[in-house]
């Protein structure tokens, strides 16, 4: 089932760059859905507490399930029985792009394959560069997430918590969650 609550005119006005979305996700346990648009589909990592912007703290993401380009606009509420039940906020939507294409030639794709990527983000909250780093390998993977220190580090702050309502709609998973209980 497609959710209905997609925002992907907005999402694709500038095609030839990758996007990237990250989504908040009331589920079993609230938290924090990375998804980079690569080879066609949405590489997609949990973030339990969210990213930092701050290039000492090192975040947790856990690889999921790919997901389909459409999927990056969706905000609303997954039905009860459903893969992901749940309110589901757009956090922040943008483009990103490979700076390691820029350092080495290496591809997205290789770059994750290998382990470490590192892109540049330009989103309506997410800014500047950050590196993902794995660590472990088959079902014990798990990606580091760090903020590179750059202008828009910052060790006073957490954007999750200063700038925590949607990027699309400006509301809470809160007002999400009882919009739709209202419709």
């Amino acid at each position: 089932m497609e959710p209905e609550n997609y925002h992907s005119d907005e999402m694709r006005s500038m095609s030839e760059r990758p996007r990237f979305v990250i989504q908040n996700h009331d589920a079993t346990r609230l938290h924090y859905d990375l998804r980079l648009e690569v080879g066609g589909l949405l590489k997609s990592w949990a973030f339990p507490k969210g990213p930092s912007v701050n290039p000492k703290t090192k975040r947790l993401a856990m690889p999921t399930e790919d997901h389909s380009l459409e999927y990056a606009g969706f905000e609303g509420v997954i039905p009860e029985g459903e893969y992901g039940a749940g309110v589901v906020m757009v956090w922040d939507t943008g483009w990103y792009e490979n700076i390691r294409a820029e350092k080495d030639g290496a591809d997205m794709e290789t770059s994750l394959a290998e382990g470490k990527a590192e892109v540049r983000f330009d989103g309506t909250k997410m800014k500047g560069g950050w590196a993902f780093i794995r660590t472990g390998a088959g079902d014990t993977a798990r990606w580091l997430v760090i903020k590179m220190d750059d202008q828009y580090a910052d060790r006073s702050k957490e954007l999750v918590d200063t700038a925590p309502d949607s990027a699309l709609t400006g509301r809470s998973i809160e007002e999400i969650a009882e919009g739709e209980r209202e419709s």
